[in-house]
């Protein structure tokens, strides 16, 4: 796991991690336990995004049916 900062060093330390955690999150711990993490704003939102499209059944039977090959593509040309 990458370093961890308990909550005292995290306030004291806090516009450098945030500047850290645009590029991994970073563990914050009370009693050497981690608690929760800093995470930036874009790995937020692209985590919220994947919870909603793995809850979407249609779009997760797409997926698998992408994945084992099932799926056919036709150009744009064909719409119109």
């Amino acid at each position: 796991m990458p370093a961890a900062y308990n909550l005292t060093q995290a306030r004291k330390k806090l516009p450098a991690l945030m500047k850290e955690c645009l590029e991994r999150p970073v563990p914050l711990t009370r009693k050497k336990q981690v608690i929760g993490f800093l995470l930036s704003r874009e790995r937020m939102e692209s985590m919220l995004e994947t919870i909603e499209v793995m809850q979407d059944r249609k779009a997760m039977k797409a997926i698998r049916d992408y994945e084992a090959g099932k799926t056919t593509f036709h150009p744009l040309s064909a719409l119109g």
